[in-house]
């Protein structure tokens, strides 16, 4: 069912919702049912031109949760279509930097390395062993 929902959701926000805070790329990332399938979150990522325009969007998703809840009731072929709520996905956010940071990590580690092999950058040679 959580496929469904992710497909349903998608299509629902990509080519019937004309709000015009909707800007950017929305992306379902991900769809958790409850196990009586009468509650689903689902989790939107939104790539925005800035902060403003992404929290403008969620709102207009959000504003139009009873027009993507309709347009799910219509594709499924359960007896329950579930009420949705959504929530940002920050897990894109915090993968990005994390990987800044293992990149600072590995660029100070290669800059250290050359130091001790090359010198440390003021003339100085590193210790040889006799």
């Amino acid at each position: 069912m959580a496929r469904v929902i992710m497909e349903s959701v998608s299509r629902t926000i990509s080519r019937r919702l004309s709000d015009p805070r909707i800007t950017g790329l929305v992306s379902v990332t991900e769809v958790e049912v409850t196990p009586d399938t009468k509650n689903a979150t689902v989790y939107l990522s939104i790539l925005a031109a800035n902060d403003k325009a992404k929290s403008l969007t969620f709102q207009g998703i959000r504003s139009a949760a009873g027009v993507i809840q309709y347009h799910l009731g219509r594709e499924l072929v359960s007896r329950f279509c579930p009420h949705l709520r959504f929530e940002l996905d920050t897990k894109m956010q915090q993968t990005l930097r994390t990987l800044k940071l293992i990149e600072q990590t590995s660029k100070e580690y290669r800059e250290h390395n050359e130091d001790e092999h090359y010198g440390d950058g003021n003339g100085n040679s590193p210790p040889q062993n006799p």
